[in-house]
């Protein structure tokens, strides 16, 4: 089979590869829908996660099933399946503690195009199918379900990390997919003020369709000076989805005392982050970060189908830019590296 690669770190390009096995517990699908993502550009130009040689890229896809393992119950050839981006081994220590995104390690939840080759290519193997597979829905959207492999349970789970309470005062720092849909998840939680940061005008257009109730444009001042003169004071819940490291430094000046940072930006460079030793109450104040990896499951994919099939959330205006063809997927991954003003998200249908 042929599949798009990170040949190194800094170069991809397309490569033949046998297809692969399937084991008693596991699927081989063939995608009907792509998604490249800003983790396969950290992955590729910046060697976030280290040097990777000839490794088929993405995560995100909509699949058929082609072939199952002899144990698989729930799937069958010719399913259409929603496939998540995170694929863990259930029955790890880890996942039993409750972190099944870790199993077996730091982020060895995240398989494809870590780990082991991703969705880019004619097939791709899904390990565990029966828990990490779900049905796709009858006239469901290909891009809705797309997203629902990653950028809607990111975003969720950064809205889970910060524990957004109801009447909570919330910011959500980078109103990229992934904060996008945490805007929508903090309205979906009961927020009562949602700050959403960012500069581009879609992004801004569709963060206010989700909820937010005010756009804050870093291009227009001091983040933190914006939302605290706005809020008038510190604010309960913040999430990360996007910035650098030094933005842990503005979230933890713009958070009261007991508030929570939930941090699900991937930080693609640099050894150390940064934190205002005072306004952190001298390593006192209450202040938590919790950063995490969004986690996968059959269940939870089931889970945000529903909220996509009751109209409660709507991840297909995120697509932004459509191709057709396995062989688009370059230049729709060249688009999320170069990252043009008209951009929220591309999608791939084969």
């Amino acid at each position: 089979m042929k599949g798009f690669a990170m040949l190194k770190i800094g170069q991809t390009g397309w490569i033949t590869k046998d297809t692969p096995a399937c084991g008693p517990m596991d699927a081989i699908c063939k995608p009907l829908a792509l998604a490249p993502c800003t983790s396969d550009v950290h992955t590729v130009w910046a060697g976030a996660i280290g040097d990777r040689h000839n490794m088929i890229l993405g995560h995100e896809a909509v699949g058929e099933v082609v072939e199952v393992g002899s144990l698989v119950k729930d799937f069958k050839v010719g399913d259409k399946v929603l496939v998540s981006a995170i694929t863990p081994d259930w029955g790890s220590l880890q996942a039993q503690e409750g972190y099944a995104m870790h199993s077996g390690g730091m982020l060895a939840g995240w398989k494809f195009s870590n780990f082991k080759d991703g969705v880019f290519a004619e097939f791709f193997h899904v390990n565990e199918a029966d828990a990490n597979l779900a049905h796709l829905p009858e006239g469901m959207d290909l891009g809705a379900a797309t997203m629902i492999s990653d950028m809607v349970p990111t975003g969720f789970h950064g809205v889970e990390l910060a524990d957004v309470q109801f009447g909570d005062n919330v910011a959500v720092i980078g109103i990229g997919p992934v904060g996008l849909m945490a805007v929508a998840a903090a309205g979906i939680r009961g927020a009562a003020n949602i700050y959403a940061v960012g500069s581009r005008k879609n992004c801004a257009d569709l963060a206010m369709e989700f909820g937010a109730t005010n756009i804050i444009n870093y291009r227009e001042g001091d983040i933190v000076e914006q939302i605290l003169d706005l809020n008038h004071g510190p604010v309960d819940r913040i999430v990360v989805a996007g910035g650098d490291n030094d933005t842990f430094d503005q979230a933890i000046r713009m958070l009261k005392p007991g508030g929570v940072i939930g941090n699900v930006n991937y930080l693609g460079d640099g050894d150390t982050i940064g934190l205002p030793r005072v306004e952190w109450g001298c390593g006192m104040g209450h202040k938590k970060i919790v950063g995490g990896l969004m986690p996968g499951r059959r269940l939870r994919s089931e889970k945000l189908a529903r909220l996509v099939q009751t109209h409660r959330i709507h991840p297909e205006k995120l697509i932004t830019h459509r191709f057709e063809g396995l062989e688009n997927v370059e230049p729709a991954l060249m688009l999320m590296k170069d990252k043009p003003r008209d951009l929220i998200k591309p999608l791939v249908v084969l």
